[in-house]
């Protein structure tokens, strides 16, 4: 492991120390956002150190592929939105891949389309950090509709 945020998120995980995480799968650690400005806010942290899709082992990348959708429905069966918005990104503009899953809903933000066009400070609004019976109850709902989805 590195000193990348992913990596450190991981370790934490790994240790029992991230209370967002939700569960692990063969491939990567679905954890919820920290900050819940679209609720069911999911990312997928990739297992792997690696900056892009095809740097991975092919059997490796076909199954984190398959599991980042299980994980996208899963997440689209709890949280119930009107569309999943995708975006795999990596930290530092490369750095180790991990998938942002936002369920969006109609007028949900000010002007549609991306949700990195909302101000930086209403994005990461502590307003927005469930508490913990919040996450609670988020992680229950998710962890019920993976269940159904992976084995």
């Amino acid at each position: 492991m590195c000193n990348c945020g992913v990596c450190e998120r991981i370790e934490l995980t790994k240790n029992g120390k991230n209370p967002f995480f939700v569960r692990e799968l063969r491939t990567g650690y679905v954890v919820l956002g920290d900050i819940q400005r679209f609720k069911g806010y999911t990312l997928f942290l990739c297992k792997e150190h690696a900056t892009e899709l095809h740097f991975l082992e092919k059997d490796f990348r076909r199954d984190f592929l398959e599991e980042m959708s299980l994980v996208a429905e899963a997440v689209y069966n709890a949280f119930h939105p009107d569309k999943l918005n995708y975006e795999l990104l990596g930290v530092g503009n490369g750095v180790h891949m991990h998938w942002h899953i936002f369920p969006r809903r109609s007028g949900d933000t000010p002007e549609s389309g991306p949700v990195w066009r909302l101000d930086k400070k209403e994005l990461n609004s502590d307003k927005y950090k469930p508490n913990a019976e919040e996450l609670a109850n988020l992680k229950a709902l998710l962890n019920a509709e993976l269940d159904k989805l992976i084995p």
